[in-house]
């Protein structure tokens, strides 16, 4: 005879263990009908005539050029030569312009089409990534309405430039590892509620493996990181940071679990997942160089054999070619980015607008009188810019005193986009512009989002909360319209400087009043 199979006992999980681990969500049609309206007034606002003006601006010059070389050639490609032309960022990013060309042709509406939908797209994410940090549909609309709102975000969306890019892909990996952060809690959840007893040893301890133990949201966002450095080397200040959060997730979870070593079982189980993490953003990186392997006729392809006399092997040869291009490209990053601009700035002052920059200035006719100007201006919406600070500090408080995960994650993420220049900055050796902060500003918005809703809600007081006291639904009125007043201003001053981003004509003057901080903006 055989022993009749085990089968998990349920068990009941205490409900203060419950809500640690899986918090309720709101989720259903309202999150989405929010989402999709944020989205639409996103939408409007950045495609409305996003082609004009027609003519090339700022360094569309050079990414929009190089877009449709790569549709040539495959590589970018040196004028009046035979050869690729070297470029000092990785091709990603121009591909996705390269595509707008070949879906519209090779025109503004073209070149500027993969930014405008990746703009779009953006706001869409930091909505449903709001929605799911604060367990709030009103402060994940907060957080969409304030990215929709920001000039900074919607020039960007509306030129092509790297930047963007940048921007979408770090906010799409952090939104995939929030995700997984819940998914992994509700897994340890699952296996509690069946009698899974966290302290056996080993296997016996902890939720099965399998299909079902694959982190496959967190491997998702390795793949967004890739291409966030595959547009642009920035993105890699972001890999430190997501493996530290991963980490602390991931020991949060076993705490709360009722693991008694969470630090040691997180590590054993993790360090393996935490490798793989970063070997999927590599692949995924070279993965963006597939024109440049597939060619012959990139920089240095074949710098082994045409320059070196050398043997290239299969593979490892086209291997080392691209770490030499890289070796070259970290020279010209390191030691060959300085050089004079009227519109170059340090990191001290993006958040204050000290040193924005000027990317198109015309005097088309059609404000009504003379002399007009139409110009766009990449400047952040002041009114929410110059909250950033305040926020932060309110951010770093309220983190510590609560020990809040969520403020944890977003300062650090805050910091991994803005903290790295001031190393740059300190050695002198690169010029740096403004639009450089675009990957730390989803981070900002959400660190205003923490703060309005540290105002709405005491500790310990969840949005969804039904049973409050007198003091509690008093401080949530008062939270809530301090915040719809503050959501309305930032508003209105988009509305105010519209036209300044967008490039509608407007008197001489009005244009001027528009540059509330003198020349420091002209």
């Amino acid at each position: 005879m055989t022993a009749p199979a085990l089968t998990p006992v349920a068990t009941k999980v205490p409900d203060v263990q419950r809500r640690r681990l899986v918090p309720n969500l709101p989720e259903g049609w309202v999150g989405w009908a929010v989402t999709a309206w944020v989205t639409v007034i996103a939408a409007l606002t950045r495609f409305y005539h996003y082609g004009t003006p027609s003519s090339i601006l700022f360094d569309e010059l050079y990414y929009a050029t190089e877009g449709q070389e790569l549709l040539d050639h495959g590589v970018e490609w040196e004028p009046n030569g035979d050869y690729g032309a070297y470029v000092v960022h990785p091709p990603l990013g121009k591909w996705l312009i390269a595509l707008g060309i070949k879906l519209l042709g090779n025109n503004s509406l073209g070149w500027r089409l993969a930014s405008v939908v990746v703009g779009t797209l953006a706001v869409l994410i930091i909505t449903r990534t709001a929605i799911r940090l604060f367990r709030s549909v009103v402060l994940g609309a907060a957080a969409g309405l304030l990215m929709a709102f920001d000039g900074f975000q919607l020039v960007l969306s509306r030129i092509a430039l790297l930047d963007i890019f940048v921007l979408f892909f770090v906010l799409a990996a952090f939104s995939c590892l929030v995700v997984d952060r819940d998914r992994r809690r509700e897994r340890w959840l699952a296996a509690l509620e069946n009698g899974l007893d966290v302290t056996a040893e080993g296997r016996a301890g902890r939720p099965p493996g399998g299909w079902a133990g694959i982190p496959w949201w967190r491997l998702a966002a390795a793949v967004m990181l890739g291409c966030a450095c595959g547009v642009k080397w920035s993105g890699i200040f972001f890999l430190p940071v997501f493996l530290l959060l991963i980490l602390l997730w991931e020991v949060g979870t076993r705490r709360h679990a009722g693991v008694r070593r969470p630090w040691k079982e997180a590590i054993l189980d993790e360090v393996g997942w935490l490798f793989a993490f970063g070997a999927v953003v590599v692949v995924t990186y070279l993965a963006t160089w597939s024109g440049w392997f597939l060619t012959d006729t990139g920089w240095k392809r074949h710098y082994f054999a045409n320059e070196l006399g050398k043997t290239e092997l299969p593979v490892i040869g086209a291997l080392q070619n691209l770490w030499q291009y890289h070796v070259d490209m970290l020279d010209t990053s390191q030691n060959g980015m300085v050089f004079d601009h009227p519109f170059k700035s340090a990191p001290w002052q993006w958040l204050l607008l000290g040193r924005p920059v000027a990317i198109y200035y015309g005097n088309e006719p059609g404000c009504g009188q003379d002399p007009c100007s139409a110009v766009i201006n990449l400047i952040g919406t002041p009114v929410l810019w110059w909250s950033f600070i305040p926020a932060l500090i309110a951010l770093a408080w309220l983190g510590i005193s609560r020990r809040d995960w969520r403020a944890l994650a977003i300062g650090l993420g805050a910091a991994a986009g803005i903290l790295p220049w001031f190393y740059f900055m300190a050695n002198g050796n690169r010029s740096m512009f403004y639009f450089y902060a675009a990957p730390a500003e989803p981070f900002l918005i959400l660190a205003v989002v923490y703060v309005l809703g540290a105002l709405i809600n005491a500790p310990g007081i969840t949005a969804s909360s039904r049973q409050l006291t007198a003091a509690q639904t008093d401080r949530r009125l008062y939270g809530t319209v301090f915040a719809a007043i503050y959501i309305v201003a930032v508003g209105l001053c988009f509305w105010y400087f519209y036209s300044i981003w967008t490039a509608q004509s407007i008197t001489y003057n009005e244009w001027w009043h528009h540059m509330w901080l003198g020349n420091r903006w002209v």
